[in-house]
C-alpha cells in the first residue's frame, strides 16, 4: 500500500520534473474551486514547491477527505517557495461571467505570489499572463503542482463560506459550501437569495 502510494506520488512530479531538467526553476500549479456554486467567490490558487516535495496523499480536492485536506493546505504552505490566493466576488462573477472570474482569480493568484513563476501549470485553462504556460486536462489529479493549489484554494474557499454560514444560517453554507443541494435550493425557494448569491447563476429557478 505504501508502495503504490510512494508510485502514484512519484507520477504526480513527472511533468515538473521534465520541466526542471529543461531549464525552468519556478514552476507554479494553478487551480481554482468554485466555479459551481450558486453562491459566494471563486477562488484560485498558486504553488511554487521545491522539486518533489514529499506530501502523503495529495491528490485532486474533491478526492481528499477534509481532515486531509486541511493538514496538506498547512503542509504545503510550510514547504512552499510561494504561494498566493486570488478571490473574485459574486457580484463580478455576474458581470463578466464565471470563466472570465475565474481566469481574473488566476491571475491575481500569480500576482499575490512573493516570487514570480518563470513556468505555469494550469488546470484545463490558459490564462491572460505574460509568463510560459501550459494547460493541463485533469491537471489537478496529474500534477503535484495543481494538486496543491487545489488543496489551497479549496480549503480557503471552503473557511470563507463556513464563516458565511454564521451570517446566513438558513442556506446551509457550512455543509454545502454554495453549491445546489436540495437543501440550498429549498432555501432559496423559501427566503430568495442572500447577499452573496450570485444571480445570474439563479436565472433557472425564476
Amino acid at each position: 500500500m505504501k508502495e503504490n502510494e510512494e508510485s502514484r506520488l512519484q507520477r504526480l512530479w513527472e511533468k515538473e520534473s521534465s520541466l526542471q531538467e529543461s531549464g525552468y526553476a519556478m514552476i507554479a500549479g494553478i487551480d481554482e474551486v468554485g466555479r459551481g456554486p450558486l453562491a459566494g467567490p471563486v477562488v484560485a490558487a498558486c504553488v511554487v514547491l521545491p522539486p518533489k516535495t514529499y506530501l502523503p496523499g495529495l491528490n485532486d480536492s474533491k478526492k481528499v477527505a477534509p481532515a486531509l485536506r486541511y493538514k496538506l493546505a498547512e503542509l504545503i504552505k510550510e514547504h512552499a517557495v510561494t504561494w498566493g490566493i486570488g478571490l473574485v466576488g459574486h457580484e463580478e462573477i455576474d458581470r463578466i461571467n464565471i470563466l472570465q472570474a475565474t481566469k481574473k482569480a488566476m491571475v491575481e493568484a500569480v500576482n499575490n505570489t512573493s516570487q514570480r513563476p518563470d513556468y505555469l501549470l494550469i488546470d484545463a485553462l490558459r490564462i491572460p499572463a505574460p509568463i510560459l504556460q501550459e494547460a493541463v486536462i485533469h491537471g489537478d489529479s496529474l500534477c503535484a503542482s495543481i494538486a496543491s493549489a487545489s488543496i489551497m484554494a479549496k480549503t480557503y474557499r471552503d473557511d470563507l463560506m463556513i464563516a458565511m454560514d454564521d451570517l446566513y444560517p438558513q442556506y446551509g453554507f457550512k455543509e454545502n459550501k454554495g453549491y445546489g443541494t436540495p437543501r440550498h435550493l429549498e432555501a432559496l425557494r423559501i427566503y430568495g437569495p442572500c447577499p452573496i448569491h450570485r444571480i445570474s447563476f439563479l436565472r433557472f429557478m425564476v
